[in-house]
């Protein structure tokens, strides 16, 4: 099943990449497009339900704030509640997000399970960023806030560590790079490698599915039949727009 859910700004809501933390509306306005996204995941069948609990979210937002290195990010305020709330209603035990930078779109999704904003207890989140000095600011970062170390990022390829994982994928968030040539293409390539250890029910996340769209061409077909995941949809409430699907 595939379905799109676009907001009627979805084109003017832009953030300043250099200031991750400026507010584009009212928290009541960010909260209303979220549940209207949630909503619609939810009708599509990836998630059971649409609750989420806002304080813990904000707690992490403050952490976040108040602790990260962020150069800059693409994750707007809205995508970033977006993916703590799939996570927390998901509740993923092994999550793997490939393509971290500084680690923000890891701990958008990792903050569930653990720091401040944490609602569930996970066995494994791994963040993967194959820039070796990126990786290590994105540790860093996530050490500020995780001190128990079940959140974690690796250096390395993501279709590598993916590869070599050695259990089930509960959730997959993707937002890597290739080289030149697959560019955002390269999701198809990881979701390949991972694919046989998402059980049913699994999520992907692929960041990206509107800017990018054709380059993503190929990954969102698959993702997009039936043959390979139950329900798919594009949520475009940015200009960045979140691929949310599940096997």
């Amino acid at each position: 099943m595939k379905d799109t859910f676009r907001s009627a700004d979805w084109d003017t809501y832009k953030m300043e990449y250099s200031k991750p933390h400026k507010r584009l509306e009212s928290l009541d306005a960010e909260r209303a497009v979220v549940q209207q996204a949630l909503d619609a995941i939810q009708r599509a069948g990836v998630v059971p339900h649409t609750a989420y609990d806002e304080a813990r979210f904000l707690a992490h937002r403050r952490a976040v704030e108040e602790r990260f290195e962020i150069p800059w990010t693409a994750i707007t305020h809205r995508m970033q509640r977006l993916l703590y709330a799939v996570n927390a209603i998901a509740q993923p035990a092994n999550l793997i997000a490939a393509g971290v930078f500084c680690g923000n779109t890891f701990i958008s999704n990792a903050g569930a399970a653990v720091g401040p904003g944490a609602c569930y207890t996970a066995r494994r989140c791994i963040g993967i960023e194959i820039k070796p000095d990126e990786a290590a600011r994105a540790e860093r970062n996530v050490r500020a806030i995780d001190p128990t170390g079940v959140a974690r990022v690796v250096a390395g390829d993501a279709v590598d560590v993916v590869a070599a994982f050695d259990g089930p994928i509960h959730l997959l968030y993707l937002d890597a790079d290739g080289d030149k040539e697959r560019g955002k293409g390269i999701y198809l390539d990881i979701l390949e490698q991972a694919y046989d250890k998402m059980p049913p029910g699994a999520i992907v996340l692929a960041h990206n599915s509107a800017n990018a769209a054709e380059r993503l061409k190929h990954y969102l077909a698959f993702v997009r039949d039936d043959a390979h995941c139950h329900a798919s949809v594009n949520v475009i409430f940015d200009v960045e727009g979140l691929e949310v699907s599940a096997k």
